[in-house]
C-alpha cells in the first residue's frame, strides 16, 4: 500500500501559488480565470498569496479537468493530490485565516 504524503498548509499554499504561476504564464488561461473570479488584474496581485484567492485557483482548476491535467503533468504532481490540498485550504479560509 502506497503512503499518502502529508500535505501542510505551506504546502497547499505553495501548490496552489505554483497553479496560479502556470495560470499567469498564459494570457488566455489568466483572461479567463479573471473573468470567472470577477478579479482585476490589481486585485490579483492584491490578493495572490491570499488562502480564498489561493482556494478559487485550485477550484478553477479543478473545474476543468484538462486544464488540471496539462497543469499536474506541467509539474510533475499526481492530479488526485489537489482534492487534499484544496480540502486543506477551504479549512484555513473558514477558520477565518485566509487573509
Amino acid at each position: 500500500m502506497a503512503k499518502t504524503e502529508l500535505i501542510t498548509l505551506e504546502k497547499a499554499q505553495s501548490l496552489a501559488l505554483e497553479a496560479l504561476t502556470f495560470l499567469a504564464e498564459d494570457t488566455q488561461r489568466l483572461a479567463r480565470f479573471l473573468g470567472l473570479t470577477g478579479m482585476s488584474p490589481g486585485d490579483l496581485r492584491g490578493a495572490a498569496g491570499s488562502s480564498e484567492t489561493l482556494l478559487a485557483v485550485l477550484d478553477h482548476l479543478m473545474a476543468d479537468e484538462s486544464l488540471l491535467l496539462v497543469f499536474a503533468a506541467s509539474r510533475g504532481k499526481k492530479p488526485e493530490s489537489f482534492a487534499r490540498t484544496r480540502a486543506l485550504l477551504a479549512r484555513d479560509v473558514e477558520k477565518g485565516n485566509g487573509a
